[in-house]
């Protein structure tokens, strides 16, 4: 996380983020001077395409894009520049990456006198734990269940926390509800295994905010 400290200067924790160059998966090209002059490019950021292209002296036919801008390879434009994280929807799309233009991260800055002030400093410290409890709930779902005394010890062996499972006795004594915060990656595996161990009524759900 970034600490009050580093304000002034510090990456967030978030993934880097590249725009990239990407052509159809069966497509010969390989890196960008594979392709021809006066090559089909859609992107959402025409200018930066556009000195991209010339520096890597290709005359290139760039289209401003509106949304959905993997979809227009191939019947429209021959490549695509967009943005991604970590290129699963370019393949999902049937798109394959041949150059990165750029990598970039996102930065929190403040103004060095504007932190000097102990009230505003607290401000920047308040959204500052705003924007972190946000980048630490990416990628988590909170999953709460119903389990049968008999089976408690089975679900709080396989689940997933961040500390512990938190565990409360359902009223009229009926067994336990469950929930803890896990990695979404692993929430596909997770629910079947637990129902195997006896978990029932589960709920996933997502979460805005982790503040610790």
């Amino acid at each position: 996380m970034v600490s009050l400290g580093q304000l002034q200067y510090s990456k967030a924790t978030s993934n880097p983020v590249r725009i990239v160059v990407a052509v159809p998966q069966d497509s010969p090209v390989q890196s960008v001077a594979d392709l021809p002059q006066g090559v089909r490019v859609s992107s959402e950021y025409p200018r930066l395409t556009e000195r991209f292209f010339a520096d890597k002296g290709i005359e290139a036919d760039i289209r401003l894009s509106y949304g959905a801008t993997e979809a227009k390879v191939p019947d429209i434009v021959d490549c695509v520049v967009d943005i991604t994280e970590t290129g699963r929807a370019l393949r999902a799309a049937g798109l394959k990456i041949v150059d990165t233009i750029l990598t970039s991260y996102t930065e929190l800055l403040a103004n060095p006198a504007s932190h000097a002030d102990p009230e505003k400093a607290h401000a920047m410290a308040q959204l500052l734990t705003l924007l972190n409890g946000s980048l630490e709930a990416r990628g988590k779902v909170l999953v709460k269940l119903n389990v049968g005394g008999a089976d408690l010890d089975k679900v709080i062996e396989i689940i997933p926390s961040m500390k512990a499972p938190t565990v409360n006795e359902l009223y009229g004594g009926g067994g336990y509800a469950v929930e803890t915060v896990v990695p979404k990656n692993q929430i596909n595996r997770l629910i079947p295994a637990l129902v195997d161990a006896g978990a029932s009524d589960i709920l996933e759900l997502p979460l805005s905010k982790i503040v610790h």
